[in-house]
């Protein structure tokens, strides 16, 4: 039984992975401020004498001795992250800098949940680990791309100069039950529109695309690279290859939901990417790992979730 420490536990992501970890017989701590994570999303698990929840803002350290940690916390939609893009930031670095020193100490194996964001407006397609990214590092996006930038720089100096067990994962957009109703995400969005058959708004033309990973097939690749050897570190894509434009989806979401819903369209915000498509070639090679769920099975699952919440 491994003790492990899942921070921003309640969160969307963070809530399936403490599902996951405890069905396999993990010990598992979840440790969350609540500024965006729910405690109905881990309320089923509190029953479990091996789950246990803090109340903490990774910002200020935090002492427990576990054998794993996976750092989830900071808020990754745009209307959260940008409410408050100072505490964004500190998030992203102050929160890497306690749980690598946490990790430190208790000599644990620590795993980053960084950013498909890291690439900015990509100008190479589809993107793979080596590229650098195309990032506004003064823009309203900037908190947050840039806090997960110098996170993963923090985890590389950290491993070089502390011989830190690491592994850090580019997670490209992934959706599924347990999104936030109103995080401002393109797939929540769509689906809370059309089951209140509202317009459903697309913004541009809806020529941009994106890649949608379901929600369990990330929580595979995250365990199966937090097991790998010490020497693959990453940066590892994790995403669905499947490339859609936003048009494509809300006609799905339409379709699947039997909505009324209109499609209308409105300016792009700033430093909105073009396009978005991970190469997968590394999580293939290294984890034995590619995405199994398609698309409209995916949306199916999520869209009889938000029924029920809605």
């Amino acid at each position: 039984m491994k003790r492990i420490l899942i921070t921003g536990g309640a969160g969307f992501l963070g809530s399936f992975l403490c599902e996951k970890l405890l069905s396999e017989g993990n010990d598992v701590i979840c440790v969350d401020n609540f500024y965006t994570g729910q405690k109905a999303n881990i309320a089923h698990l509190m029953s479990n004498p091996y789950f246990e929840i803090i109340r903490h803002d990774v910002c200020f350290p935090l002492y427990v001795e576990v054998d794993e940690i996976y750092n989830l916390a900071c808020p990754a939609s745009p209307i959260h992250y940008q409410f408050d893009p100072v505490q964004t930031t500190k998030t992203s670095v102050h929160g890497g800098i306690n749980m690598l020193g946490l990790a430190k100490r208790v000599k644990a194996k620590i795993l980053q949940a960084s950013t498909s964001e890291v690439y900015g407006d990509p100008l190479v397609h589809p993107q793979v680990e080596s590229y650098w990214g195309n990032v506004n590092p003064t823009g309203l996006r900037s908190c947050y791309d840039e806090g997960k930038r110098c996170a993963e720089t923090l985890f590389f100096d950290y491993h070089r100069q502390h011989k830190l067990r690491i592994k850090v994962a580019r997670i490209f957009n992934t959706y599924g039950p347990r999104m936030h109703l109103r995080d401002g995400r393109v797939v929540s969005n769509f689906i809370v529109q059309a089951l209140r058959d509202e317009d459903i708004t697309v913004y541009g033309e809806g020529n941009q695309t994106r890649s949608f990973c379901y929600v369990d097939d990330l929580i595979d690749g995250f365990i199966r690279l937090m097991n790998t050897p010490d020497d693959i570190t990453g940066p590892v894509n994790l995403g669905n290859p499947s490339e859609f434009t936003i048009l494509e989806l809300a006609q799905k979401v339409i379709a699947l939901t039997g909505s009324r819903s209109k499609i209308v369209n409105k300016p792009l915000p700033p430093d909105d990417p073009v396009q978005r498509q991970p190469d997968i070639t590394l999580a293939k090679s290294k984890l034995n790992w590619q995405p199994k769920v398609p698309l409209e099975e995916g949306l199916k699952k999520t869209i009889e979730y938000f029924r029920q919440v809605i």
